[in-house]
């Protein structure tokens, strides 16, 4: 309601299956070339979402793809195949590696990267593989690709004239929700204030078009339309010095998302949550990326080359940096 609709669907959800294809077990750990930890926990991160690696796996998209040089869903299939299909207990994530400057300009091997930053640019980068000749499409169509089917939804942002009380509603797409944990002990005390409307005034006014000058307003933000992957990453930078902010926010099992929606009332919308990323370290400009993933129902810690089984219990207690939850 209030969203213009897609002219045309590039993938179908209806065909995107949650659960594993196949039964996994865990594959390889992945060779740490240097500084390459924040890379190798993402890659962990995606090869274990079921909905992605059962596309990956398929070989659907290098059988289509008519993409001239490097197209990061054709790395993407090698790399999950490589990882959930090889004999051997690691593996050097070389191909993600080689092209890594075409995944984002920032990133060196040889140099600390911020996992979240390199998430937002794989995801990014596969989106652009999956556009790659489809032209002219209207930008509703262009959040119906596999990509977005996973990890996309909408946000919804109310601004109400606290003059008038006159209601303007705007939306946007999103593959990933960054959440401010200054103020948080949890994971849904976090999601209650991003959802907790603003009051903007002074430089941040907005102009009503009803009273026909900038007054002060109310923002809020909802989860509109909810993705079958919801992704948050905890803010753990405190200011631009790289001071980090060490709390401990709780975060559960099973989260519902139906209170930080734009409509609370009816069923619950449940998530289980299937992947943690974790840094370790004193500032958010060194340190240690690992990760925690589930596979065939159990849970392992995945810390570069190194891949263990452990319980949920251990998995709940870490310093959370990046959450990934499924529908």
């Amino acid at each position: 309601k209030g969203m213009t609709p897609p002219q045309r669907i590039l993938f179908p959800l209806e065909e995107i299956c949650m659960d594993w294809q196949q039964r996994q077990r865990p594959g390889a750990g992945l060779r740490n070339l240097g500084s390459t930890c924040y890379i190798n926990v993402v890659l962990q991160c995606l090869t274990y979402t079921p909905p992605l690696a059962n596309y990956l796996l398929s070989r659907e998209h290098s059988r289509l793809c008519c993409h001239q040089g490097f197209c990061m869903m054709c790395t993407m299939e090698v790399h999950v195949r490589k990882v959930l299909r090889s004999s051997t207990s690691v593996i050097w994530p070389r191909g993600v590696i080689r092209d890594l400057k075409f995944i984002g300009e920032e990133f060196e091997p040889d140099m600390a990267g911020d996992a979240f930053e390199f998430l937002r640019c794989a995801l990014k980068a596969m989106q652009k593989a999956c556009l790659s000749g489809s032209s002219n499409l209207d930008i509703s169509s262009q959040t119906t690709t596999i990509v977005h089917q996973i990890f996309g939804g909408f946000l919804k942002s109310r601004v109400t004239c606290l003059r008038c009380q006159a209601v303007s509603d705007s939306y946007k797409a999103f593959l990933h929700v960054l959440l401010d944990i200054k103020e948080a002990s949890s994971l849904t005390a976090a999601l209650e204030k991003f959802v907790t409307p603003k009051q903007l005034d002074g430089k941040n006014c907005f102009k009503c078009r009803k009273c026909e000058k900038k007054i002060t307003i109310s923002k809020r933000i909802t989860v509109h339309h909810v993705p079958k992957v919801f992704t948050m990453c905890l803010e753990r930078a405190a200011d631009h010095t790289g001071k980090k902010i060490s709390t401990l926010v709780e975060y559960p099992e099973y989260l519902d998302l139906r209170p930080y929606m734009s409509d609370t009332a009816g069923e619950p919308v449940l998530y289980s949550l299937y992947a943690v990323v974790v840094h370790s370290g004193d500032t958010c400009l060194d340190g240690h990326f690992f990760c925690y993933t589930k596979a065939n129902g159990l849970w392992y810690k995945m810390d570069d080359e190194s891949v263990n089984n452990c319980d949920i219990h251990a998995v709940l207690k870490q310093q959370a940096y990046l959450l990934f939850y499924a529908r």
